[in-house]
C-alpha cells in the first residue's frame, strides 16, 4: 500500500493517515476490548484494595470473601454488561475505520 501511494505522488501524511494508520489500527480495535475488561478488572480490585478504596472492585473481593453471592453475581453482571458494551464500540469503530467489513453480509 505504501509504496504505491507513495509511487501515486501522496504526501507523507495523506500516506502515513490514509493507508499505515488504518490498516494498523485494525488489530488494535479487534484486541482492545478483551485487554481492557481484563486490565480494567483486576486494576481497579488491586488499586482498591490496596488503598482501601470504596468501588466495585473492593465490592466484589468483599463479596466473595464474606459468601454473598447475589452480590457476586451483580458485580459480574455489570462488568459483563461493561465488556459487551465495549465490544459493540470496538465493533462500531470496526466498520467505521475500515468500511470494506460488514458484519451483516456474512454467509455461514
Amino acid at each position: 500500500y505504501v509504496v504505491t501511494a507513495r509511487a501515486k505522488g501522496l504526501s507523507e501524511r495523506k500516506v502515513l493517515y490514509g493507508h499505515v494508520f488504518r490498516n494498523a489500527m485494525l488489530i488494535v480495535i479487534a484486541g482492545f476490548p478483551g485487554a481492557f475488561i481484563s486490565a480494567f478488572f483486576t486494576g481497579s480490585l488491586l488499586i482498591e484494595n490496596i488503598f482501601s478504596l470504596d468501588g466495585l472492585g473492593l465490592l466484589g473481593f468483599k463479596s466473595v470473601i464474606d459468601r454473598d453471592y447475589p452480590v457476586v453475581f451483580a458485580n459480574l453482571y455489570i462488568f459483563s454488561l461493561l465488556g459487551l458494551f465495549v465490544g459493540l464500540l470496538s465493533d462500531l469503530i470496526y466498520t467505521w475505520v475500515d468500511p470494506r467489513i460488514d458484519f451483516e453480509r456474512r454467509d455461514i
